[in-house]
């Protein structure tokens, strides 16, 4: 399956792990985080947290990171919306391992940005995961949804 067009598509086979699925989880007093069971494997050798868009974060496997940032690379420099987005982007990224119980470290300064408190959502994001603080994402998936049941056009072209 084409995952797109483009000089920056990718097959799905090549992504290496898919992330579906959204799970209740709990950051706890160290600010540390269960990773779903589930993609406990495919986050093993590691991840990068970074800033994701709405207010939340993305957690990427190590190798995926490293694949974007071989297309990131390749941003002009020259391109003053390429840097603002690269810095602000990266300039929260913490490269994690997780531990033997599977659990990541979410660091403080992140944990601001989502407003992350205790009762979080990991969400699942084909190459990436989300954390979401819970409140913040049952209210955006409550006021998208309706949208996304009603829509008459494509957004995904060639997809739906």
């Amino acid at each position: 399956m084409d995952c797109g067009g483009g000089h920056g598509s990718r097959r799905v086979e090549e992504v290496g792990a898919l992330f579906l699925g959204s799970h209740p989880l709990k950051l706890d007093d160290k600010g540390r985080l269960f990773l779903p069971a589930k993609f406990r494997d495919a986050m093993a050798g590691g991840v990068v947290v970074t800033r994701g868009q709405e207010h939340c974060l993305y957690v990427f496997p190590k190798d995926e990171f490293f694949r974007n940032a071989e297309r990131w690379q390749a941003a002009p420099l020259s391109n003053k919306e390429a840097r603002d987005h690269l810095r602000v982007f990266l300039s929260g990224a913490s490269d994690e391992i997780p531990d033997r119980q599977g659990r990541i470290t979410v660091p403080a300064a992140l944990r601001s940005y989502a407003s992350l408190e205790r009762d979080c959502v990991v969400n699942g994001a084909l190459n990436r995961l989300e954390i979401w603080a819970l409140q913040p994402y049952l209210d955006y998936i409550a006021d998208r949804e309706p949208e996304f049941a009603d829509r008459s056009q494509e957004v995904l072209p060639g997809l739906f």
